[in-house]
């Protein structure tokens, strides 16, 4: 408890600020043989608290102070930049993995040397959220990022020496090729969520982006 600093005047009683606890009122102070003496309901009023009479026992009772964050606390939740530089990663780790999906349903021909520039401008991205990542929220949010990122990469891989062998015409010849292909399947599932989670910029957990 913190009281205000009092000083007593001769007259017996007296009209004073109290200081509790952080809260403040008006209370009376009875001197008594030089002795200071407070009526406890007021008491108990003034610090939002109560009072009460429990077998014999005067029990004053006062809410738990909320403790403040200590100067220099870490930034809960992912900051504002992290949270902008994923985004805009993600949006060209998308712009990727769908250009892949199109060149295959429609069996477009190529050797991957064209899709070369959005693995490097993905990885450029995902370098620069890198650099913006401080809290935690940001660096675990950033390990499903990555994951996202390497998982893309490697169906890219995959799917180009598949080509290469002549051996992806099923996806051009059966309109459900992508949706019985588990890795893109996870992919899309893995990207949506990170868009949801990014754009709230709390992290969550998600097993399709592992």
């Amino acid at each position: 408890m913190t009281f205000a600093a009092i000083a007593y005047a001769q007259s017996d009683v007296q009209e004073l600020t109290l200081v509790l606890n952080g809260h403040s009122g008006q209370i009376l102070v009875y001197r008594i043989n030089g002795e200071a003496f407070v009526d406890v309901e007021a008491l108990a009023r003034i610090g939002q608290g109560s009072a009460s009479v429990q077998k014999g026992e005067l029990v004053l009772t006062f809410p738990t102070a909320v403790a403040s964050a200590p100067a220099g606390a870490p930034v809960e939740g992912m900051t504002r930049n992290f949270k902008t530089a994923a985004l805009k990663d993600l949006a060209i780790i998308k712009d990727w993995h769908t250009t892949i999906a199109h060149a295959l349903q429609r069996g477009l021909p190529g050797d991957g040397s064209r899709l070369v520039v959005f693995h490097d401008r993905a990885a450029e991205g995902l370098h620069l959220a890198t650099v913006d990542t401080s809290t935690h929220a940001d660096q675990e949010s950033l390990r499903l990022l990555t994951n996202h990122f390497n998982h893309v990469d490697r169906w890219n891989r995959r799917l180009v020496d598949a080509r290469k062998s002549m051996s992806t015409g099923h996806y051009s010849m059966s309109t459900d090729a992508l949706e019985r292909d588990s890795d893109y399947q996870a992919i899309a599932r893995c990207s949506e969520f990170l868009s949801a989670m990014l754009a709230g910029g709390k992290y969550e957990d998600n097993d399709s982006c592992h």
